[in-house]
């Protein structure tokens, strides 16, 4: 069976390899974007078997036991496993993955599958095995940022450490858990479409594509763990979003003067108070986008700003492109 073919009964067969230690997100974040698949072609009469035959393989059939604890039950073990399409390696903890890249014949197998199947891809620290069987060498990836510096030595790969996922070629990686799920729907787009990939996104309650790579976090979170101080400030600013906010309205606020309020915050979270309002009126630009089909005048006046032509200012500054392409990721 070649890379393009198909089982006997037309599914393409998606297999993870599971080690034990393995992170069960990384294991039933993606599979779980297959079976929703399945389900979707099948009402919409597109299929009427499974499209995408799913199963686990590893060191050897029976249950394994996660980071979690639970235990996830191994159909084959890998060198049983035969006419693969689609080829995942889930991430796992360190100690977990340190004793994976030291297997060798798993390593050598999954050289060899690279050669037969369609897709080969990671999920996580998954990558250090692919990278550790060569697989990576001469080509561009990515894995979680912490596994980041690992990654690096190995001087053949071109490291991206900010990219959600990278393809390259027949190879795909990806970074922490939940971009696993993220490869799965690029997946599934290229395999059926857009159509299907944004509707399993949107069931999911996911962006079908995301804005940015790993240092994106929501502004939210990434200030609140950076500043006890200024967090009680920070959650009335969203609740006040709407409202015109001045420095001296947020001193005021934080029972400070302007003066020094203004220094203050600088200084605990490393940007001025208007454009830290700035981003977070953006960051509920986004969520509106992504959730609601309002025009772009209606967004600006719910995040605070004076006018459309405010938000597409600002719009363009913090995400680097306009909110009429971040809408066409919707709808």
């Amino acid at each position: 069976m070649n890379k393009h073919q198909q089982t006997q009964n037309g599914a393409r067969k998606v297999a993870m390899v599971v080690c034990p230690g393995a992170t069960s997100l990384d294991i039933t974040g993606p599979l779980e974007v297959f079976a929703l698949a399945n389900d979707q072609l099948r009402k919409q009469g597109r299929s009427n078997q499974d499209f995408y035959d799913i199963q686990l393989v590893g060191l050897e059939s029976g249950p394994v036991t996660t980071s979690t604890g639970v235990k996830v039950f191994i159909d084959l073990p890998f060198h049983e496993a035969e006419g693969i399409h689609t080829l995942l390696v889930s991430g796992m903890p360190p100690d977990s993955c340190q004793r994976a890249c030291a297997n060798s014949s798993v390593l050598e197998w999954l050289a060899e599958q690279q050669k037969k199947v369609a897709r080969i891809g990671s999920i996580c620290s998954g990558a250090l095995m692919l990278a550790n069987a060569g697989i990576l060498n001469g080509r561009r990836a990515t894995t979680h940022w912490a596994d980041v510096p690992e990654l690096q030595g190995f001087p053949q790969v071109e490291v991206d450490p900010d990219a959600i996922f990278v393809r390259d070629d027949n190879v795909y990686t990806s970074a922490g858990i939940t971009a696993g799920i993220d490869l799965a729907l690029s997946m599934i787009e290229e395999d059926h479409g857009r159509g299907l990939a944004l509707n399993l996104a949107r069931i999911l309650v996911l962006y079908l594509k995301r804005d940015g790579g790993q240092q994106q976090f929501s502004v939210r979170l990434e200030n609140q763990i950076n500043s006890d101080r200024f967090a009680t400030l920070i959650e009335w600013m969203y609740q006040n979003i709407r409202k015109p906010i001045t420095v001296e309205r947020l001193a005021q606020e934080a029972a400070m003067s302007p003066r020094n309020f203004a220094r203050s915050f600088v200084r605990e979270l490393g940007v001025t108070p208007a454009r830290f309002l700035e981003q977070i009126r953006v960051e509920r630009a986004c969520q509106l986008f992504s959730e609601q089909n309002q025009s772009q005048d209606k967004v600006a006046k719910l995040c605070g700003f004076q006018s459309q032509e405010q938000l597409r200012r600002a719009f363009k500054k913090h995400k680097g492109i306009l909110p009429s392409e971040y809408r066409k990721r919707f709808y």
